[in-house]
């Protein structure tokens, strides 16, 4: 249009798509309309994220009425349309600094910056070098599924942690007063053989619970 050159009037049929117009000698050509298509897997990982209470924002480079047409379809928090790098890596800043824990997905040189700013940086296997070398973590299948179970697994290690810390000090807080002869006044003495087992009965305690996670990791898979 800033070059006063006609656009036919299907070339904006759908809103929702880009279209790359072709010139030759400053005439136009044709055109291509491209849209993007969203993977089924990425609605049931949306919803899953928002499950746990996770927010869910787009950022990307495409313009606005692309941009709102697949967050509606996905039904996001939030989209920011039209961004350069540097305004993905100054956004994921701005969420920083209001106390947000920031995990972001992305797959391209645009991406690397704020991959790399970002709390927790998921590069997509497909996409460039660059961006799985700022990342810290890669998706190997490059699934949407695999962002809701990397970020379900964590929350349940932590859980597990918590879970084999608290066993462990309320184990000790009482076997190791009794194997150093708190009780020995009242007749109640532990042989070594049998604080050995008991010392060893905690480990195994504290093993069997961390089993317990892959076993539950394998049944949600």
């Amino acid at each position: 249009k800033d070059e006063k050159i006609e656009i036919p009037d299907n070339a904006h049929k759908n809103e929702a798509e880009t279209v790359v117009f072709l010139l030759v000698d400053n005439k136009l050509a044709g055109f291509i309309a491209m849209s993007d298509e969203i993977r089924e897997e990425s609605f049931d990982a949306i919803k899953t994220l928002k499950e746990n209470n996770i927010k869910c924002y787009m950022m990307t480079g495409d313009n606005e009425v692309v941009a709102k047409s697949v967050s509606d379809e996905l039904q996001l928090d939030g989209y920011f349309a039209g961004m350069l790098p540097d305004q993905k890596l100054e956004k994921i800043k701005e969420f920083q600094q209001k106390g947000e824990f920031v995990a972001m997905t992305g797959d391209g040189i645009n991406d690397a910056p704020a991959l790399a700013t970002a709390d927790v940086g998921i590069a997509v296997g497909s996409g460039t070098d660059v961006a799985a070398e700022t990342a810290d973590i890669i998706l190997v299948n490059s699934n949407p599924h695999d962002i809701t179970t990397l970020i379900l697994f964590g929350k349940a290690t932590y859980r597990k942690m918590i879970q084999n810390f608290a066993w462990a000090t309320g184990y000790n807080v009482v076997a190791i007063p009794l194997a150093a002869g708190v009780l020995y006044n009242s007749g109640i003495l532990i042989s070594p053989a049998l604080g050995a087992v008991l010392m060893s009965m905690s480990t195994i305690i504290v093993a069997l619970n961390a089993q317990l996670l892959k076993r539950k990791m394998t049944n949600d898979k």
